[in-house]
């Protein structure tokens, strides 16, 4: 089941790709709001998808570039299957770091189904994620094992929607393990308690 499950996903990502460059250049400006949100223009930038009201009290969408880039990806539309997968919503107006903070929302997106086949949304919610100080696998491993190792209060939002990292932070390694420290009774650099 798991190999046809992967068979699946890389033959969808194949296609994702493959469709990708028949679309020919991505402009955010172009989008409509069913496809602005999660996308990455040609030149790399994130669309962003905005809000107005006009005076009519109607409400009007429109797809901006913003000035947030992505990790090696280009001319971008986020398929259906991601959305659904990693818990998203096409009509998301921002993103905050209080998503994170949602043990549903870290559960979608830390699953197999987002993971390991949606690198447009990974990338987006990691350097998210790390420019809050929370290292994106980190947070997937203790989801995994449902263990809380206070990673989650790591976070500290202000209860604001922030437009995402302004510049791309990319992780290559893992912080070395700090040794445990054995203390004994009576040891004078035993700390107090």
């Amino acid at each position: 089941m798991t190999s046809s499950f992967n068979i699946l996903s890389v033959l969808a990502l194949a296609l994702t790709i493959c469709v990708q460059g028949t679309l020919g250049e991505i402009t955010c400006e172009h989008l409509d709001q069913d496809t602005c949100a999660y996308a990455i223009s040609s030149s790399g930038k994130r669309c962003v998808l905005e809000k107005s009201v006009k005076r009519t009290g109607e409400e009007a969408y429109t797809c901006r570039t913003s000035e947030i880039e992505a990790d090696r990806l280009r001319n971008w539309i986020e398929t259906d299957q991601c959305i659904k997968a990693c818990g998203l919503d096409r009509k998301s107006l921002g993103i905050s770091s209080d998503s994170l903070l949602e043990s549903r929302f870290a559960q979608q997106l830390c699953s197999p189904q987002c993971y390991d086949s949606c690198p447009n949304v990974v990338d987006l919610y990691f350097n998210l994620a790390a420019a809050e100080g929370v290292f994106l696998p980190g947070l997937c491993e203790a989801q995994e094992g449902n263990v809380r190792r206070g990673l989650m209060a790591d976070i500290k939002s202000a209860g604001f929607v922030a437009p995402g990292p302004v510049k791309a932070v990319k992780y290559t390694y893992a912080p070395a393990p700090v040794e445990p420290v054995t203390y004994t009774a009576g040891s004078p650099a035993m700390p107090p308690y």
